[in-house]
């Protein structure tokens, strides 16, 4: 048997913590496949994290795999799927149907079986009452009482930088924990929110610095 630490007495490394949807992606594909065992090596190649850091990771859960074996593909992704709650979906908000929030909303993480956009909101009248890929869209006045009454406290923003703070404020009166931020701007939030900042030209200016200055050497995050 392999033992189990649980985490719900420990914190993991937000880093650790990150790379956990990553492994269980590749899990269900090596399922799908009908693989039964997989070694760190293999996980490796497959997500792009060496193996002391991949073995690192899975050690702060306790004994996962064996030594000489490796590890039990079925078992793996049992326990990943319990430890990232896969079976309890996630309700979340899109705010702003632009050309960003539209691609969103069409795509709706449709390979996640724990994630779905459930509403959306726009200023525009002519979004407004409409859905697109059967998603409602609602005006921005009726934010906080559709997200309450939904229960939902994960959003995604995609609106103009400045509006981003007037509108994280109203989120933080509906109740909302979590915040993916695709604006440009940084956003003050109290203790409650968590907010992750996806700010696309900036990565892109990061790439292209790094291909220039070390266009030979291996970077890693």
């Amino acid at each position: 048997m392999w033992e189990i630490m649980s985490n719900e007495t420990m914190k993991i490394p937000q880093a650790t913590a990150k790379r956990l949807p990553l492994y269980y992606r590749f899990l269900k594909n090596l399922h799908t496949s009908g693989k039964q065992r997989v070694s760190s090596a293999e996980l490796s190649e497959a997500v792009k994290v060496d193996s002391a850091t991949i073995r690192r990771d899975f050690s702060y859960f306790g004994a996962l795999g064996k030594k000489g074996y490796g590890y039990n593909v079925n078992y793996l992704l049992t326990f990943f799927r319990k430890t990232l709650d896969q079976d309890e979906l996630t309700k979340v908000a899109l705010i702003g149907v632009g050309n960003l929030g539209t691609a969103f909303l069409n795509y709706n993480f449709l390979k996640n079986n724990n994630t779905k956009i459930e509403v959306a909101f726009d200023v525009d009248p002519e979004k407004m009452g409409g859905k697109v890929r059967e998603v409602p869209v609602y005006p921005m006045e009726d934010l906080e009482k559709v997200l309450l009454e939904e229960k939902i406290s994960v959003v995604i923003l995609t609106v103009p930088a400045p509006v981003a703070q007037v509108i994280t404020d109203r989120l933080a009166k509906a109740e909302v924990r979590g915040i993916l931020n695709f604006t440009p701007a940084r956003l003050n939030v109290p203790a409650s929110i968590r907010v992750h900042h996806i700010d696309l030209a900036v990565e892109l200016q990061s790439l292209v610095y790094f291909l220039k200055h070390y266009p030979t050497e291996e970077i890693e995050e």
